[in-house]
C-alpha cells in the first residue's frame, strides 16, 4: 500500500491558498488558439508528485519534447474541461472538475497560444496508462526536484532579448514554456512568492 506523504492534506492547504491568493493574469484571447496544461499533484512512494511527459517521437510537432499534459480547447470547454480531457487522452488519468485547486498566468506561446495552467490536486496514487500515439514515457517527478538548487537556469539567444528559462528535472535541463510553468508553479503555489513571465524567453523551435 502506498505512504501518504507527510502533511499531504497540509500541503494542499497551502497549495490552494497560494493560488487564492495570487492575481493571476489573462492574456486576451483574440488571434490566439486556446489552450490549456495540467500540472497535477498526487501521491506516489510516500512523496508528492507531478505528472510530466516526454511527447511521442513519431509526432509532426515538438516531437520528443517534456511536457506536461494539455493541449487545444475542443468547442464548448474551458481551460478546466480542455486540461482534463487531455489528461486522460494522453495518461488514461481521470480528474473531476472538483480536483482543480487553481490557476497560474496566462502564457503566449511562440506557436500562437494563449495558454492556461490549472493545478490539479488527487489524495490518490495514479495509475498511469500512456497513449503511444501521443506519450513517449511519462513519470511522477516529486515537487522537491523542482526547488534543485541550479533552477531556474536562463540562457542568453539571438531570436530574442529575453533569456530562456530552463529548469532542471529528472538529470535534464527542460526548456521553457514546460520550464516557465514548473517554474512559476514553484514559486507561487509552493512557496507563496508571486513571480510573474514577463520577461521568459522561449526556443525557436517550439514555434513550430
Amino acid at each position: 500500500m502506498a505512504v501518504t506523504p507527510p502533511d499531504y492534506a497540509g500541503l494542499k492547504t497551502r497549495i490552494a491558498a497560494n493560488l487564492a491568493a495570487f492575481p493571476r493574469r489573462e492574456i486576451d484571447p483574440a488571434g490566439l488558439r486556446q489552450a490549456a496544461v495540467a500540472i497535477v499533484v498526487s501521491p506516489f512512494r510516500g512523496r508528492a508528485t507531478f505528472l510530466l511527459t516526454r511527447r511521442a517521437l513519431t509526432m509532426r510537432r515538438n516531437a520528443g519534447n517534456f511536457a506536461l499534459p494539455g493541449g487545444n480547447f475542443e468547442p464548448g470547454e474551458d481551460m478546466f474541461d480542455a486540461a482534463r480531457r487531455e489528461t486522460f487522452e494522453e495518461l488514461g488519468v481521470t480528474l473531476g472538475r472538483d480536483a482543480a485547486v487553481g490557476r497560474l498566468d496566462d502564457f503566449q506561446t511562440l506557436a500562437g497560444h494563449r495558454v492556461t495552467p490549472v493545478v490539479f490536486w488527487s489524495d490518490n496514487v495514479l495509475k498511469l496508462v500512456p497513449d503511444p500515439v501521443e506519450v513517449h514515457r511519462a513519470w511522477r517527478i516529486p515537487l522537491a526536484e523542482l526547488d534543485h538548487p541550479q533552477s531556474p537556469r536562463r540562457l542568453t539567444h539571438g531570436d530574442s532579448d529575453k533569456q530562456i528559462l530552463q529548469m532542471r528535472v529528472r538529470g535534464q535541463w527542460i526548456n521553457a514554456p514546460t520550464a516557465a510553468w514548473l517554474w512559476q508553479f514553484r514559486e507561487v503555489a509552493l512557496h507563496g512568492r508571486a513571480s510573474r513571465l514577463d520577461d521568459v524567453g522561449q526556443p525557436a523551435f517550439t514555434r513550430n
